[in-house]
This record gives C-alpha cells, sequence and structure tokens, in this order.
C-alpha cells in the first residue's frame, strides 16, 4: 500500500541523501532507521478503550547524523493525518510500516548534519496487535476493561512512530486522554492528572534515554500506590483492581528487591521504579518495561526480581542489537539465582547444574540465535546464565566479580552494549584470555563434558 500526502511548498529539492530505511538488525533489518538520532518523543494519547481507538500527535525531536534529504519513521497501522518537518508540511509515503517524510526545501539547513530538527506526526486509528516470529502477541493489547501497549521486539510501532530499534533511545513525555474512571499508567515519573469533562489526562515524565520497546501504556481499572525509597526513588504501582489484593503482598516487596540488586549491579539506574499488575489473560508474559514492569497476574519474587533485574541489563544497558539479548536475559536470570542463595539458601552449583542438565538450554548458542523467533527461547536465559557464572568462576574472587558487574553497568549507563563489547570488558577487569569460555559456554554448538 502506498499513501501520499503531499502540499503547497513540498517541492524536494533537499540537499543531503535519504536516511536508511532499516537498520539491518540480524532478525529485524527494516526496524529502525538511519541518517538520524532520536533525542526525546513527545506523545499526546487520546485514547477510547471501548471503541480501541487512537489519536494520537508524536513530536520527534531529533539530531541528523549526515545530511538528510528525506528520512524514515517506523509506525504499523495507523493512518498518518498530516507531518511537519521544521513547522513545514512534510510530503509523506507509505510502504508497510516505513514512513517517508520528504521535507519542505525551506528547512534543509536544519537537516544538515549535526543539527537538531523537530517532526510532528499526527495519526489516528485502530491500534493493532501484532504476533511476532515465536507466535507470541505484542503491540496493542485488549485488555478486559481497557488496553495495554507491549514492544518487544517490534510492537511500539503500533502505537506511535519512531525509530523503532534498540539502539536509539531518547527521553520521553507521554500525555493520555482516557474516559474518567480509567487510569493510564506509563514509565517513569508520574507528572500530573487533570480531570476535564468526562475524560482525564495522566502525564509521564520518562527523562533518561530509552529504547522504544520499553515504552508501555496500560489503560484500566487499578489500585495505585505511590512511595519514595529512602535513597528517593519514586514508586509507583498500579495493579488491576481484580488482583490488587493478592498483588499487594508482593509489590511491598518492589523498593527491597530494588535495594538488594543495588548493592549486587551498582547504583538503580533512573529515577523512578514500580510495576503494573494486569489481571491473568490480559498479557500472556511479564515484560521489563522501563522504570515499571507489566506482568499478567501477581508475580512470585523470583519474577519480580528477574524483571527488575531487567532495569540494569536490558533497560539501562541496552542491546545494539537483538542479537545480544542474552546480555538481557541471562544476567536478570542470573539475578533470580543470586535471589535463590541469598534468600532461600539454594547454592549457585545447583541451579547451574539443573540448568546444565536441561536439553532446551544447548538448542542453539545464546549469542547465535538462529532466527527471529529464538530470541527468547531457553538457552539465551538458562545458559545466558550460565556464562555469567562461568566469568564468576573465572574471576574466582566475589568481591573481583560483582565489582566487574558494577563496573559493567556504570561503563554502559543508559547505553547500549554488544556481546564483543561485554567480552572485550570481562577479559579486560579479569586480566584473563577468556577465548576458551566463550567459544564453550556462549558460541558452542554442543554441550560440553560435566567436568568442564
Amino acid at each position: 500500500m502506498l499513501v501520499l500526502t503531499t502540499s503547497t511548498g513540498c517541492t524536494g529539492g533537499v540537499e543531503g541523501r535519504p536516511g536508511a530505511a532499516g537498520l539491518r538488525d540480524p532478525y529485524f533489518p527494516k526496524l529502525g532507521n538511519g541518517g538520524y538520532d532520536v533525542t526525546h518523543y513527545d506523545l499526546v494519547l487520546d485514547v477510547d478503550p471501548a471503541a480501541q481507538r487512537l489519536s494520537g500527535t508524536a513530536t520527534i525531536t531529533a539530531r541528523a547524523t549526515q545530511d538528510l534529504s528525506a528520512f524514515n519513521l517506523d509506525l504499523d497501522g495507523l493512518t498518518v493525518r498530516s507531518a511537519t518537518v521544521e513547522g513545514r508540511p512534510a510530503a509523506v509515503n507509505r510502504a508497510g510500516h516505513e514512513l517517508t517524510l520528504r521535507p519542505d526545501s525551506g528547512v534543509a539547513d536544519r537537516l544538515r548534519k549535526g543539527r537538531t530538527f523537530r517532526t510532528v506526526v499526527r495519526y489516528s486509528g485502530s491500534p493493532k496487535t501484532i504476533t511476532d516470529p515465536d507466535g507470541s502477541k505484542e503491540g496493542w493489547l485488549r485488555t478486559a476493561d481497557g488496553s495495554v501497549a507491549l514492544g518487544e521486539p517490534t510492537g511500539s510501532m503500533a502505537w506511535f512512530p519512531g525509530n523503532n530499534h534498540p539502539s536509539d533511545k531518547a527521553s520521553y513525555d507521554i500525555a493520555v486522554t482516557v474516559p474518567k474512571g480509567l487510569t493510564a499508567v506509563s514509565n517513569g515519573e508520574p507528572a500530573s492528572r487533570r480531570d476535564s469533562g468526562t475524560t482525564t489526562t495522566f502525564r509521564w515524565h520518562v527523562p533518561e534515554p530509552m529504547a522504544s520497546y520499553l515504552a508501555t501504556v496500560a489503560i484500566g481499572r487499578f489500585d495505585t500506590k505511590s512511595s519514595t525509597t529512602e535513597d528517593g526513588i519514586e514508586v509507583f504501582t498500579a495493579a488491576d483492581t481484580t488482583v490488587a489484593k493478592d498483588s499487594a503482598r508482593i509489590l511491598a516487596r518492589v523498593p527491597e528487591v530494588v535495594k538488594w540488586e543495588a548493592e549486587r549491579f551498582g547504583p538503580y539506574p533512573f529515577s523512578a521504579t514500580g510495576a503494573i499488575v494486569e489481571r491473568h489473560g490480559d498479557a500472556g508474559y511479564a515484560l521489563e518495561t522501563q522504570n515499571r514492569p507489566v506482568f499478567a497476574g501477581p508475580p512470585d519474587a523470583g519474577l519480580l526480581v528477574h524483571e527488575m533485574a531487567h532495569q540494569w541489563f536490558g533497560d539501562s544497558v541496552t542491546p545494539e542489537s537483538w542479537r545480544d539479548m542474552w546480555l538481557n536475559e541471562g544476567f536478570a536470570t542470573y539475578a533470580e539465582w543470586l535471589w535463590e542463595a541469598d534468600k532461600e539458601g539454594v547454592p549457585i552449583q545447583d541451579l547451574f547444574d539443573a540448568a546444565f542438565e536441561d536439553d532446551d538450554n544447548w538448542a542453539f548458542p545464546p549469542a547465535d540465535p538462529p532466527t527471529a523467533a529464538d530470541i527468547s527461547q531457553a538457552p539465551v536465559y538458562g545458559r545466558g546464565a550460565m556464562v555469567v557464572h562461568k566469568v564468576r568462576q573465572a574471576v574466582d574472587d566475589d568481591r573481583r566479580f560483582f565489582a566487574l558487574v558494577r563496573g559493567w553497568t556504570k561503563a554502559h549507563r543508559h547505553g547500549n552494549a554488544t556481546t564483543a563489547d561485554f567480552t572485550a570488558y570481562a577479559e579486560k577487569a579479569t586480566g584473563k584470555d577468556l577465548t576458551e569460555l566463550w567459544d564453550t559456554w556462549l558460541y558452542g554448538r554442543s554441550r560440553p563434558a560435566p567436568k568442564d
């Protein structure tokens, strides 16, 4: 399908060249766009959950990384009403989820390499649910009393236009207007709430960089609680009213888990934390949405620990591409092992041995999933955690191992990292050649003998 929007003054002729339509991710080559780096999203959404209709205005501030004559945004399913670049109408071509914006020649100077420019896209429609290669659902999910947006790995383009790849992180302001009686919960710090006639507008502010797949909006009837940790971190939790009672005890442990993980992984990387608990069946899985993970029903302690650990591993230190997913899941799974060891007295080696004996963990190397359908499969989690434990054994000193982990989260705080970044960092921190470890545990295609 091709949709063309033109207006007087869009004469073309802007110097430079078009930004790439896709970043050649190993599993999702058409995701993301080249030629610019987004620094801030300002999203203003008006949502009617009953009709499953959304009307949005996205103001995107970006810095050109080349002289641009045109650039792309990712948006799947919604209709673009208009677009401007630096206040001047831009022509919009559409092919699938790719929007190509061709700015007016009068703003060419603002699109020079290194310059910052502002794009405004107005759009509307019925947000779609996206089926992932592994069969799971993401994007805009209808719930019993509203909706929830989940974005890993591609779903954020179902509800706002952007540079939809983990390598481009930005700060966010998100305002959501919903029918009165419903609550809209998003990432970051609650900024304001304003009633107006039959609607309520909730505003959220995310000051730290966030990858688009970690953005969320949950709309429904929630019991909410606010507090502040002893370190000044704002805690906001929201539980669907049908599961609020069953969620209360575990949600009260959020500050405890954050403090426990900070002692091991380094200072908590954000100004806000918390959780969103949907009712059972409203979402098929938990997701580490930044500041405020989403759970499908009340989580147990292990799952809470896992998703909160992602605030360091995945949300602050974000993978450069989806091939680096094990850096998220391996460390988050290892956090669960650490919790079981500290709180329940289960030896880490027992957990390692159980993972070692699980055939599912040996289906493929964690650093090289064979297809897009495999990036969230068992080896990325269980064998990823085994890699972390083997690094700990190689260090052979817990004080130095946790110093290595804290150094890693500090070195890449609020940034992106690759598997190669981690292996190089670990070798430098330990002063050891760990080639055999990587070849066996990270890239090896067969299970080693138990003595290894």
